[in-house]
């Protein structure tokens, strides 16, 4: 009894935040307004493809299952995130456990939402005639299921013998911590980034190359026939979705990076909510939409009738927006 009461004088001595000086304040503040950024404009890409029907395409149910992801990361991850930062802040096991859970999960199905729209570019551009039959609403659904599935799945076996060393490292700054062993980090790594990102930067290379070369001809403006046979285009509005879902991925790829750089570097990964690495991943969840907006044009029109409340109006989900 007297060791318990020796340690907990001892932790709330040695647990002192950070003394609040204006660059904190100016910090977290700024990083709140991140997040409800993120919040908000998420919540109007799940709107926007979820009410028009016009916009349920295979494509566009990818981008649904990205913003929920980035949705629950601005709703939940970041603002934890900040409010440990520089802070001690005591979450209470259980509830730590949990957002390094959602965490992990959040993060798996970012990435496998990632792979799935680079599948879906590399078939519209490099397969156009067979795109329709391939990609089907049907199948980009039982996807994205799968990819949600396995992401709790895996992410359950990956942490479930880590949950027992939360607050082992800086219990006295009573920090959320999940130390990942370098085992553990490894094959992380190989499965949630070595593996995804080489196949989306071999397959937008081969989308790449073949878009490149379909403009070529589209600008000389001659019908190409070999063998009898009419050699077959992407619509221009597929090589812009291609290009755009491209500057998607390059965001995403350059955000990820640094949060394995622990794990590259051979060092035990300690997934912490308030690291630089994860605060600057997490940041990536308000780049998508931003980019949405800046080149979709159906986007920007969903959003002015969601604001004027049109979408409560009757049979407002068959309004044209593309």
């Amino acid at each position: 009894m007297v060791e318990t009461l020796e340690r907990n004088e001892l932790c709330n001595t040695t647990c002192m935040s950070t003394p609040v000086t204006p660059n904190v304040i100016l910090i977290k503040t700024l990083l709140f307004c991140i997040a409800l950024l993120t919040m908000i404009l998420n919540l109007l890409v799940i709107i926007s493809i979820s009410h028009f029907r016009q916009l349920h395409t295979p494509t566009n149910i990818l981008l649904l299952s990205l913003a929920v992801s980035d949705l629950f990361v601005g709703l939940v991850i970041m603002p934890t995130a900040v409010v440990t930062l520089k802070s001690c802040f005591f979450l209470g096991k259980i509830t730590c456990a949990l957002l390094a859970l959602m965490n992990f999960i959040l993060t798996s199905s970012s990435v496998g939402s990632m792979v799935l729209i680079s599948v879906d570019r590399y078939v519209a551009i490099c397969s156009p005639l067979h795109y329709s039959s391939m990609i089907t609403l049907s199948r980009v659904k039982v996807c994205v299921s799968l990819c949600w599935i396995c992401s709790i799945v895996y992410n359950f076996i990956i942490l479930k013998n880590n949950f027992s060393q939360i607050y082992m490292l800086n219990s006295c700054h009573q920090k959320c911590t999940v130390l990942i062993s370098y085992i553990s980090g490894t094959v992380d790594m190989i499965l949630t980034f070595f593996g995804p990102v080489t196949v989306i930067i071999v397959l937008y290379m081969r989308v790449f190359v073949v878009a490149v070369s379909q403009a070529r001809v589209m600008r000389s403006q001659t019908a190409i026939v070999k063998s009898s046979t009419l050699i077959v285009f992407a619509k221009k509005s597929e090589l812009r979705a291609a290009r755009t879902l491209g500057i998607v991925l390059l965001a995403f790829i350059l955000c990820l990076c640094p949060y394995y750089i622990p794990s590259l570097a051979g060092q035990d990964f300690t997934a912490d909510g308030s690291s630089a690495q994860t605060l600057l991943f997490n940041c990536n969840s308000s780049f998508n939409p931003l980019i949405y907006a800046f080149v979709y044009s159906w986007f920007r029109k969903a959003i002015r009738l969601i604001v004027s409340l049109q979408i409560l109006q009757p049979g407002s989900c068959e309004a044209k927006i593309m």
